[in-house]
């Protein structure tokens, strides 16, 4: 197999943990006799100070002629402490997710008996879970219409039923290959885009009979996750949700 990879290192920690990952790819290319071909280019702060622009358009370039882009991280304590910035490194990330139409953030949580002492929780609620969040990635907040001045900001948190019907697809296509689980999380109680998320998941449930679906708002999917987390499967949710569960995962 012959790849041709784009290679985006980024800012911070980014560079390092970009060499360790191509070193991961060269040693698999070499056991298993394929042939990577890498290409760099910039992105986040970096592209920002040379270019002024935190995904440009010749990285863009880079990424369409490439099979897949291998991303490390952006962010800069420049920006993070700066609330009115008006470019900032994230707004790379996001225009990358956008243009190249990356909807679905798949983000496997599996622990290692060897490692169970390592995390906070107890071994015995952590020992054998192993789930999947599926993220929505190209829309909600991130992306909804935003306004700021000094005495009123917003952002609107806007989806529509095909963003929301192809990421519930991969969702229940992805619970199907595992235990047949799906946890739709949401805040149905409170907000409208979560209540049509919900609506489009039940009406969807009858084209996968074979998934036991179930739903669970934010606030109790981020409790249950810490202290049950072997009932989850497979979980899909919104972008936002997505972002800030994950990150507690991250702990598991």
């Amino acid at each position: 197999m012959k790849l041709k990879i784009a290679v985006l290192p980024g800012d911070g920690i980014g560079p390092e943990i970009m060499k360790q990952g191509v070193a991961v790819l060269d040693a698999i290319a070499e056991k298993c006799g394929h042939e990577f071909e890498y290409e760099e280019a910039l992105c986040g702060a970096h592209a920002i100070d040379a270019v002024g622009d935190p995904y440009p358009e010749a990285t863009h370039d880079v990424c369409m002629r490439a099979d897949a882009v291998l991303f490390a991280a952006v962010g800069d304590l420049r920006f993070d402490n700066n609330p009115t910035a008006k470019v900032r490194p994230e707004q790379g990330l996001l225009a990358m997710r956008k243009k190249l139409g990356l909807f679905a953030n798949v983000r496997p949580v599996a622990t290692f008996d060897c490692l169970l002492h390592k995390s906070p929780l107890k071994d015995e609620l952590l020992k054998g879970a192993d789930f999947v969040v599926i993220r929505e990635l190209t829309g909600g907040m991130y992306f909804g219409e935003k306004y700021q001045d000094n005495d009123k900001a917003y952002d609107t948190d806007i989806y529509t039923r095909p963003e929301i019907e192809r990421i519930l697809k991969v969702a229940f296509e992805t619970a199907q290959k595992r235990k047949k689980h799906l946890t739709v999380v949401d805040k149905a109680n409170v907000l409208a885009s979560s209540r049509l998320w919900r609506q489009i998941a039940k009406e969807m449930e009858s084209q996968y009979p074979d998934v036991n679906t179930d739903y669970m708002f934010i606030d109790n999917a981020s409790m249950r996750v810490l202290t049950e987390p072997r009932f989850f499967d497979v979980i899909v949710t919104e972008n936002t949700f997505g972002d800030i569960l994950t990150d507690a995962y991250s702990i598991v």
